[in-house]
């Protein structure tokens, strides 16, 4: 028979051999396994499918006239082409915006030129502008008995109100 010191090294080895065999398996838990949940995508179609591709259309382009960049004078034959009657400057635009509020409660279309005056701006009052120089030139009596102001008929520019 065996000695105990030799039943005890056989049996040693047998625990040291099941725990190296088993125990790795027995911490690891379970293990998962990462699939591919989607299909590559074929570099070219496949010759002889039956799928067709749409063809989108070029977009259409309209072209547009542009009207010519505004000369600032005015053209022949639009000589009367614009007036206003300028009724006032003022350095205080609290004093020109009452005056704009007075002249469009009477029905005159009355603007502040410019609309957002810088520190030390002058702010003009006018009504206008129409095509009509005789239209305005009528109304400059009127507007002179309604503000007290006497006003002076100019050609308007657009460009620089």
């Amino acid at each position: 028979m065996a000695s105990k010191f030799q039943s005890r090294l056989v049996g040693t080895i047998i625990l040291v051999a099941i725990g190296v065999i088993f125990l790795p398996d027995l911490f690891d838990g379970k293990k998962q396994h990462y699939q591919e949940q989607f299909a590559s995508i074929p570099l070219q179609p496949q010759i002889g499918s039956e799928e067709e591709f749409a063809t989108i259309p070029e977009p259409e382009f309209a072209e547009i006239d542009l009207p010519p960049e505004p000369v600032s004078e005015p053209k022949v034959g639009n000589q009367d082409s614009g007036w206003v009657v300028q009724l006032g400057v003022f350095r205080n635009i609290d004093n020109a915006n009452q005056l704009v509020v007075k002249l469009r409660d009477a029905g005159y279309q009355a603007h502040v030129f410019p609309k957002q005056p810088k520190k030390g701006d002058l702010a003009r009052v006018v009504v206008g502008p129409d095509i009509s120089k005789s239209k305005l030139s009528a109304q400059v009596k009127d507007l002179e008995k309604l503000t007290g102001l006497k006003g002076r008929l100019l050609r308007f520019n657009p460009l620089n109100p």
